[in-house]
């Protein structure tokens, strides 16, 4: 399963890509505006800190589907490397992923609430959806249950896109569509931290740490220098 950066944050991004086996990064304009940096630099930047060979996404602004595929055309000639456009499944972008899988352009489909919506958005070429889970449950729906959903629909009907979990408010989300056999998830900074975080791990560690002090007088190194 695929583990991405939601973020924009170089700060962040490098350090999670140092930490963890990260897969790549996605944006999208609200996390670029919250950097106040200019579009096309910072995610060349960003490109620069993962590497080519990993997934980066940024999302068009278009309103038309002439208009989506403009500026997915652009970027893709701009960015090096492993890069997906992400297009709304409104009307329009479903026809900009048409026309963008005809050109080879990658796309993931975003915004998505619904297994039809994915379900569309695959047969129109998209390599990835990107489900909405926790706004879903802010409207009264199962965002776990409309991943759980797509996935039978796309291996029922073996149709090659990938279910990339989006919008998380806690682990457990993650964990439960982790379950459900999600190809990836992309998540914030605090969140893909918080995949590891767990008192009773920093306790075990203190005790092994002050158990072994306690004979050897030593920490740092210590087993390289005894051997």
């Amino acid at each position: 399963m695929e583990i991405l950066i939601d973020s924009a944050n170089l700060e962040s991004i490098r350090e999670l890509n140092d930490l963890y086996p990260i897969d790549g990064v996605t944006t999208n304009p609200t996390i670029v505006v919250k950097e106040k940096r200019t579009f096309l630099p910072l995610l060349k930047e960003i490109q620069s800190i993962i590497g080519e060979e990993k997934m980066l996404f940024a999302q068009v602004l278009g309103e038309q589907a002439e208009d989506m595929v403009k500026e997915a055309s652009y970027l893709n000639e701009e960015i090096n490397g492993n890069f997906y456009v992400k297009i709304p499944v409104t009307d329009e972008g479903i026809k900009a992923i048409k026309l963008l899988k005809l050109q080879g352009i990658k796309t993931l489909a975003t915004t998505i609430y619904t297994p039809l919506q994915a379900f569309i958005a695959a047969k129109a070429g998209a390599e990835y959806v990107a489900p909405y889970v926790n706004r879903i449950d802010n409207l009264a729906g199962n965002g776990v249950q409309v991943v759980s959903d797509i996935i039978k629909i796309f291996e029922h009907h073996h149709l090659p896109c990938k279910v990339l979990a989006a919008s998380f408010k806690n682990t457990q989300q993650v964990h439960h569509v982790c379950l459900e056999g999600a190809h990836g998830v992309t998540a914030a900074p605090e969140i893909i931290k918080s995949f590891t975080a767990h008192p009773s791990t920093e306790t075990n560690v203190r005790q092994f740490m002050n158990e072994w002090k306690s004979f050897y007088g030593e920490s740092s190194n210590s087993i390289i220098k005894k051997n």
